[in-house]
């Protein structure tokens, strides 16, 4: 995206927004962008007003409204998050670009890959910014995860595995996939170096419930670098499990998000190949693999809510003129994965190739 440069007054000014949804996790953005110094939240958009209300409270100051052309039409307001259901991004979020502002959308970041061009063509040919709420890869653990990779101190990157199951809500409109795998998607997106990038999914699931939808999935990407990643995802587990798993040539990082006292852990354990001109002939047959016992570090992590995160990446994408760590094509490439899956799915679990999410978008 392109921008222009704000001026050390602008900058020092902090920005008009407006939060358009109250209902899940519309209350979330308001208690952070409250909190920043950042922005000054300046209206609480939802058709249910008594909704908004009660969001901001009984002594807020902040306007709450069921009217969405008054808040566009605020100049005050440079910028709106939007926490709606999917099937709105499109109409809620293009209308607040046409309007001038920049845009932070709940993820997913639309209903389909299509929209999601479309959003991502009117931003970039506004110069505005867009970006996707991918809250998991905000957390102090990821951005570890993410120093880790892009150092090399893992060496060249040989599987991802994610496990996200818990005993949760069977969602009426969307199968376990489009409600959980977004998360892990979008970690995989933000860890990964782009060489690394997937080039093609396969999908299996299952409906033991039959609610007409998958309940318990499991995702296969190839990697362009030859690499694997796995996903496992599930409503029906009476544990809870959150755990990603990062390996590499020289050593392997483990996530666990239920752990405070050790969220990650650094392994410098592995398998390490030896080449033939360095053993004799008597030794080849046997030892071409050797096995690597290291040290476990566990890395002291900072704690900070992802979301406070979110708010401030945001702002600093708006202000500095620059894509956020989780734009719009970040979004677009973790669309492009659910679909490649759901067609997968359609397919008895066929190996579906990715086209680039970041082809050409035309804007609309």
């Amino acid at each position: 995206m392109t921008a222009t440069a704000p001026t050390a007054q602008a900058e020092a000014r902090p920005l008009g927004l407006a939060v358009v949804g109250a209902g899940y996790w519309g209350p979330n953005l308001v208690r952070n962008f409250q909190a920043s110094e950042e922005f000054r939240l300046r209206w609480v958009c939802d058709l249910d007003l008594a909704r908004a209300e009660r969001v901001l409270g009984e002594y807020s100051t902040v306007a709450a409204t069921d009217d969405y052309a008054a808040v566009l039409a605020d100049p005050g307001v440079a910028a709106v998050a939007v926490a709606t259901p999917a099937g709105t991004h499109l109409e809620v979020a293009l209308a607040a670009l046409r309007a001038g502002k920049h845009v932070l959308v709940e993820k997913p970041l639309a209903a389909t890959g299509e929209e999601g061009r479309r959003l991502v063509a009117e931003a970039e040919r506004r110069g505005l910014v867009l970006m996707c709420d991918h809250t998991y890869c905000y957390t102090p653990a990821v951005s570890r995860i993410r120093e880790l990779v892009g150092s090399g101190e893992l060496g060249d990157i040989q599987f991802f595995d994610s496990v996200r199951i818990n005993l949760g809500l069977v969602q009426k409109d969307v199968d376990v996939l489009w409600d959980l795998a977004p998360h892990d998607l979008s970690i995989l997106d933000a860890v990964l170096p782009e060489a690394d990038r997937p080039v093609a999914v396969a999908a299996q699931g299952a409906d033991p419930l039959g609610v007409g939808r998958a309940c318990v999935a499991y995702l296969t990407l190839q990697l362009a670098s030859g690499a694997i990643a796995h996903v496992h995802v599930n409503w029906l587990s009476p544990t809870k499990v959150r755990t990603t798993m990062v390996g590499g040539s020289k050593r392997t990082v483990i996530w666990d998000d239920l752990n405070p006292q050790q969220r990650i852990a650094l392994f410098d354990r592995g398998v390490d190949l030896a080449t033939p001109e360095q053993l004799g002939d008597g030794e080849r047959r046997e030892r071409l693999v050797n096995y690597r016992s290291g040290d476990m570090i566990a890395p002291a992590l900072g704690e900070k809510e992802a979301l406070r995160g979110v708010v401030e990446e945001f702002a600093a994408a708006i202000r500095q003129g620059r894509a956020p760590l989780t734009d719009g094509r970040s979004g677009l490439r973790v669309l492009e994965i659910l679909e490649a899956a759901a067609l997968s799915l359609e397919r008895d679990g066929a190996l579906v190739p990715l086209a680039s999410a970041d082809r050409a978008v035309v804007p609309c």
